[in-house]
């Protein structure tokens, strides 16, 4: 099942100006359940098309994008983050609201994007594969943003789809958590899959 974005599926800058206070609201309802707070300071964003395709909007929008080469690069740019329907893909950002204080916790935060799990009933645990676009951290600090990708099993995707139980955690020195994936979160999830 191809989820990718084709230039067909997107608006000209007309038809999305036109569009856009609508579309804007479907998306903003939509995202409200792709979200998971992993602690106070961080936060699972969950992407899937539609996401993807309103960002492809917004960026073609914002830079005044109507040329072949620059629309094809945005879709080069964002597709990759697309679920494939046997992964789950996120935006994991870090939120300190003062400055100075994310800086000093990313400082002590270095590898936590690979410290991001989910389980799936008894099944191991699907450990983040994070930033395969780009390097985002260093030796001394991570970064306040980074794209993970989970990797599930045919056998895991079943057990999700027949109710099994779904936690989502992170488990670094300084920073642990972990939550279950219910509701209606749980529900938009599911349909990232086959």
């Amino acid at each position: 099942m191809s989820q990718q974005i084709t230039r067909e599926d997107l608006m000209s800058l007309e038809q999305y100006a036109e569009k856009r206070g609508e579309f804007r609201q479907q998306v903003i309802e939509h995202k409200k359940h792709r979200q998971l707070p992993l602690g106070p300071n961080a936060t699972l964003y969950f992407e899937d098309r539609l996401t993807l395709l309103y960002q492809i909007q917004e960026m073609l929008r914002i830079e005044k994008v109507f040329e072949a080469d620059g629309i094809n690069e945005e879709l080069e740019a964002y597709n990759p983050l697309v679920p494939s329907g046997r992964n789950f893909k996120a935006t994991f950002m870090i939120e300190y609201p003062d400055p100075l204080v994310r800086a000093a916790q990313l400082e002590k935060m270095v590898g936590i994007e690979d410290l991001v799990w989910m389980q799936i009933g008894e099944f191991d645990r699907s450990w983040s594969i994070a930033d395969e676009d780009l390097e985002r951290s260093t030796e001394s600090k991570t970064s306040a943003v980074h794209f993970l990708r989970f990797e599930i099993s045919d056998d895991m995707a079943q057990a999700l789809k027949d109710g099994a139980a779904w936690q989502v955690g992170v488990q670094h020195p300084v920073y642990s958590y972990e939550l279950a994936v219910e509701g209606d979160t749980r529900a938009s999830l599911l349909n990232d899959l086959d």
